[in-house]
């Protein structure tokens, strides 16, 4: 039986996925070589462990043990490496984050290079997901820590105040809006937004909560970041949904206004969640620990 840490990491990424394309990328392998990967794994267990399906697979139940197992032994070599790190150089943490749209654009980078600066040794993985997907993964282990909306059911994870997010409107600043000191969604369904990717987190909790009032936002185009957006609403292309800090920090350099949203869902607070503050390798616990000490 010969398998690596790689075969295993591997496998949690296309489980987790659901997707054995995804989860080569997340391996940073190419999909034939994880393919071959996962066909000599199964060979070498004398098991199937993945049930493909039409759109993706999913694990069998051996593969659902496998997976359990897995996590486990990656957790612990985590551990390890965590503690060796201490005694000895060039051994890597590796510590894996999943962030919501604000916290991974406005709220982490900042608070992120400074810890990365003075801990050469540790690599973060940062991915941005819905506040409901990171809950799940965090519970489930697949991630070391996750940064969600309050808005969202935590469950039974443990949590930590990390910053208060509220969302504005940005409007050219001869927009007849700008005058406005406060709109709610309703009174905006009839201009057309420039907006985030569909699959972004942020356009996802805005999207739903327009659904939940009976209207469908007009997307005219779709940016990745906060700072393309506004350059757009300058413009006069559109109007936008965007974070408070994102557009003041737009304001400096272009002609925009910050409209106050006066729905309930506009202002949220992040929260650091875990699974176990305590079961966390201490790479994990001090990147936990110095996102505490930065809240605010």
């Amino acid at each position: 039986m010969h398998f690596d840490l790689t075969d295993l990491r591997l496998f949690l990424h296309v489980t987790d996925a659901g997707n054995i394309s995804r989860g080569a990328e997340r391996t940073h392998l190419a999909v034939s070589s994880a393919s071959e990967r996962i066909a000599r794994l199964e060979s070498s267990l004398g098991v199937a462990l993945l049930e493909r399906q039409h759109r993706g697979v999913r694990p069998t139940p051996a593969g659902l043990t496998l997976r359990d197992h897995a996590r486990t032994i990656l957790g612990d070599v985590e551990h390890m490496l965590a503690e060796l790190s201490e005694h000895a150089k060039g051994l890597r943490g590796h510590v894996r984050i999943l962030s919501n749209t604000s916290a991974a654009a406005e709220f982490l980078p900042p608070v992120i290079s400074g810890y990365l600066l003075s801990n050469p040794q540790v690599d973060i993985e940062l991915e941005e997901l819905p506040s409901h997907e990171i809950v799940r993964r965090v519970a489930a282990g697949l991630a070391d820590a996750g940064i969600v909306a309050d808005s969202f059911d935590l469950g039974e994870l443990q949590t930590f105040q990390f910053a208060s997010d509220r969302i504005v409107l940005a409007v050219p600043s001869r927009h007849p809006l700008a005058e406005r000191d406060a709109v709610r969604l309703h009174d905006l369904v009839q201009y057309e937004f420039v907006g985030l990717p569909s699959a972004s987190a942020l356009q996802k909790h805005i999207e739903h909560n327009a659904a939940r009032i009976g209207h469908t936002l007009k997307t005219r185009i779709r940016l990745a970041t906060f700072d393309g957006i506004c350059r757009l609403v300058e413009n006069g292309v559109g109007v936008a949904i965007v974070p408070e800090v994102a557009a003041s920090r737009c304001r400096r350099s272009m002609a925009i206004a910050a409209v106050e949203l006066a729905d309930h869902w506009a202002t949220r607070q992040l929260r650091i969640c875990v699974n176990d503050l305590e079961g966390l390798n201490p790479h994990a616990r001090k990147v936990v620990d110095h996102l505490r000490s930065s809240a605010g």
